[in-house]
């Protein structure tokens, strides 16, 4: 058995913050080893702790929690920072993963989703929720392309342009190219799966293949270098 994932939850809602702590305790793939209501406190936690990855809240006293980013991984050597807020400003989720977040999510998740998530976080996967993928395009278009989405691998978006492989796009079929469009839009695959007509299991056979081909390893490369291109 490998060890459980340790997390430290940042959040200065007590009520949230206590019952995410719960629920997450339930999972054995799992161990909270802390939790903080602020980045001072988070970094004590951090530092004693070691966690392998911090569910951190922006909106905290004092010190933003995007303007403790860099703080918390000097704190942790390696370890991963998934933002989980309310905010659904297109600004703050630039700036967070210009901080260096490896990932940006809304406290709308399902429980079942977050954990998901925080598993692909530490594959080394970059995670947006799906409902600020647009607005992830939106802010890569806005800087010209230089909002960096961090991953333990590489950039989705360097200044001299996206990851990804152009000799890709002449290997995807019409329909995959659809498929990247859609996923640009902020589509889920069961949207995709509706607004094509098909199998929500053949849009992800799709989109593994849109991966592949592209040398990306993620959805969100794949709405970066999308936008990048103007797919539409």
């Amino acid at each position: 058995m490998t060890d459980p994932v340790r997390l430290l939850v940042v959040d200065d809602h007590a009520l949230f913050r206590r019952g995410l702590v719960a629920l997450l305790s339930q999972d054995s793939r799992f161990c909270v080893t802390g939790q903080a209501g602020d980045i001072g406190e988070a970094l004590r936690c951090a530092e004693r702790a070691t966690p392998d990855l911090v569910l951190l809240d922006n909106h905290l006293p004092g010190v933003l929690g995007v303007d403790g980013i860099a703080s918390l991984k000097q704190a942790a050597p390696g370890v991963r920072i998934l933002m989980l807020t309310v905010s659904e400003n297109q600004d703050d989720l630039a700036a967070a993963l210009q901080a260096g977040a490896d990932g940006y999510l809304l406290k709308t998740v399902e429980l079942d989703r977050l954990a998901e998530y925080i598993l692909k976080v530490l594959e080394g996967e970059s995670v947006v929720s799906p409902e600020m993928m647009t607005k992830l395009v939106g802010a890569f278009r806005a800087a010209g392309g230089r909002v960096n989405v961090a991953s333990s691998a590489a950039t989705v978006a360097a200044p001299h342009g996206p990851a990804g492989s152009d000799a890709g796009m002449a290997l995807l079929s019409q329909r995959e190219r659809e498929v990247l469009a859609l996923i640009a839009c902020g589509d889920s695959n069961k949207v995709i799966a509706r607004k094509l007509v098909i199998a929500e299991t053949t849009v992800k056979i799709h989109v593994q293949h849109i991966l592949r081909k592209l040398e990306l390893s993620s959805r969100v490369q794949a709405a970066v270098y999308a936008a990048s291109r103007d797919i539409r």
